[in-house]
C-alpha cells in the first residue's frame, strides 16, 4: 500500500522552489493568458460542464490556454461581415503546406490537401469507401479510445497490434506484433497514431519505413492521424507519413488537424491529404460527408499562418510541464510511473502499484475530484493507467497531482 499525503501549501511550494527553476517554471507565458480557475469555470463545454465545480478536470484532449489572437480575429472579422455560410477551401491547402516546409521541412501539394469536419469522420468515411464490411483495421494499443469503437458502427473490426513497452516505462512499436496483425487474411487497414496517443511518442523515419515495409508487402493500405504533430517538443523531430520515399504512400491517407495545436476542436476543421492524385475522386465524391465548418477552416489558415509565435509559446510551456510533473510526481506519488511524452499536453500515468485496481480514475474522481481518462477506455492494455491532461498552468498541474496524493 502506497501512503502519500502533502497540504497544498506544500505542492505549491514545490512549484515554486526548484532551485534555479522557479520564475521560469510558474511563469505563464503571456500569450496564453493566466489559466485563471474561476475564468476557466465560466466556460461551457464539455471539459468545464462535465463535473460539478469541485471536480478539477484534466480528462479530455484539450487545453486550458487563451486562443490566438489570430485565431480570435480570423473568426470575429468573419461574423462582423456575417461571412457564415458553407465552406470553402480557400488558403487551406496552401497554409498547411507553408506550416510542414517550416516546421517539418516537407510540404504537401495544396491541391492534395482538402478540409474535413474532423479526424475521426476523415478516417471513418476512408475506411468505409476502401474497405468491406467485416474487414479489419490494425491498430497499435494501447489507443486513443475512438480508434476502438468507432468503425464497429459501419461494421469493421479492430485487430490489436500492441506496442511494446521497456523497463523504464517508454512504448514503442512492435514489428513483430504488427507483422501478425498486418499479415492476417482480413486485415485491410492500418491506422497509426503519429504521434502516438496517449503515450506521447513520436516515431522515427526508421520506424515509419517499417511500418510502409510491412504494409506495402500485405496489400493493406495507411491510415495516417498526425494530429498532434504540430505539438511536438523539443528533442523529437516529427516525420509525415507522406514524405516517405516508399511505393506505401501512393495507397496512403494522413489526417490532421489545427484543433490540437491551436485547441480550437469546437470549430470544426481537419484536413485529409491524399497520397497520391488518383486517391482525390474518392475524397471529392464524398463532398457531403467532409463538410468542415466555415468558421474552422478560416481559423486554421490564421492558425497555421499567423498563430506561430503562439504554438512556440504552448509548446515551450508543455516543455516546462512535462518536467514539472515528472518532479512532482516523484515527489510526492513515487509508485505512479511516468515517462515524459515526446510530444503534446497528454501525459500516460501508470498507476498500477497504487493498488486501485483496473480504474484509478474512478478513485481520483471519488476521493481526489479529479477527473482524468480512465486508461480502460484506451484498450485492456490500459488497465491501471489514466490520461492526465497537462496543458494548464503549472498551479493547475501541481493541483492535479495533489488531488492524485490526496485520494490515497
Amino acid at each position: 500500500m502506497i501512503a502519500a499525503s502533502c497540504a497544498n501549501g506544500a505542492f505549491r511550494a514545490s512549484v515554486r522552489t526548484r532551485p534555479g527553476r522557479s520564475a521560469s517554471i510558474r511563469r505563464v507565458d503571456a500569450l496564453l493568458g493566466t489559466c485563471s480557475l474561476p475564468a476557466l469555470r465560466r466556460r461551457t463545454g464539455v471539459k468545464w460542464r462535465q463535473y460539478p465545480d469541485d471536480v478539477l478536470p484534466a480528462f479530455v484532449a484539450e487545453m486550458d490556454f487563451d486562443l490566438a489572437e489570430p485565431v480570435i480575429r480570423a473568426v470575429t472579422d468573419a461574423l462582423r461581415a456575417s461571412d457564415c455560410g458553407y465552406p470553402h477551401p480557400g488558403r487551406l491547402g496552401e497554409a498547411y503546406a507553408s506550416f510542414t516546409a517550416t516546421r517539418f521541412g516537407w510540404a504537401p501539394d495544396p491541391d492534395l490537401v482538402y478540409p474535413i469536419p474532423d479526424v475521426m469522420t476523415g478516417l471513418a468515411e476512408v475506411a468505409g469507401a476502401i474497405t468491406e464490411p467485416g474487414a479489419g483495421i490494425v491498430v497499435n494499443v494501447p489507443v486513443y479510445p475512438p480508434f476502438l469503437f468507432r468503425f464497429g458502427f459501419y461494421g469493421r473490426k479492430i485487430i490489436e497490434a500492441p506496442l511494446a513497452r521497456d523497463a523504464s516505462g517508454r512504448y514503442d512499436l512492435d514489428p513483430a506484433a504488427i507483422e501478425a496483425a498486418v499479415s492476417r487474411p482480413d486485415a485491410k487497414i492500418y491506422l497509426l497514431c503519429s504521434p502516438h496517443n496517449p503515450t506521447g511518442n513520436v516515431w522515427s523515419r526508421a520506424q515509419l519505413e517499417m511500418v510502409a515495409d510491412i504494409c506495402q508487402a500485405h496489400g493493406v493500405t495507411v491510415l495516417v492521424d498526425e494530429i498532434h504533430a504540430p505539438l511536438v517538443l523539443a528533442g523529437s523531430q516529427f516525420v509525415p507519413f507522406l514524405s516517405l520515399d516508399h511505393p506505401a504512400i501512393e495507397r496512403s491517407f494522413t489526417f490532421t488537424s489545427a484543433t490540437k495545436g491551436w485547441n480550437i476542436p469546437g470549430l470544426k476543421c481537419g484536413l485529409i491529404l491524399a497520397g497520391a492524385r488518383d486517391s482525390i475522386e474518392l475524397i471529392e465524391e464524398r463532398w457531403e460527408a467532409f463538410l468542415a465548418a466555415h468558421m474552422g477552416v478560416l481559423a486554421s489558415v490564421a492558425a497555421f499562418t499567423e498563430g506561430l509565435p503562439w504554438l512556440d509559446a504552448v509548446r515551450a510551456q508543455l516543455d516546462q510541464n512535462r518536467t514539472l510533473l515528472a518532479g512532482l510526481l516523484a515527489q510526492h506519488v513515487p509508485a505512479v510511473r511516468y515517462a515524459p511524452p515526446q510530444a503534446s499536453f497528454l501525459a500516460w500515468l501508470d498507476c498500477r502499484e497504487l493498488g486501485l485496481g483496473d480504474d484509478p480514475a474512478a478513485a481520483f474522481l471519488a476521493k481526489g475530484k479529479l477527473a482524468v481518462s480512465p486508461g480502460p477506455h484506451f484498450g485492456q492494455a490500459g488497465r491501471g493507467h489514466v490520461r492526465l491532461n497537462m496543458g494548464t498552468s503549472p498551479d493547475l498541474l501541481a493541483e492535479a497531482v495533489q488531488r492524485i496524493a490526496a485520494t490515497l
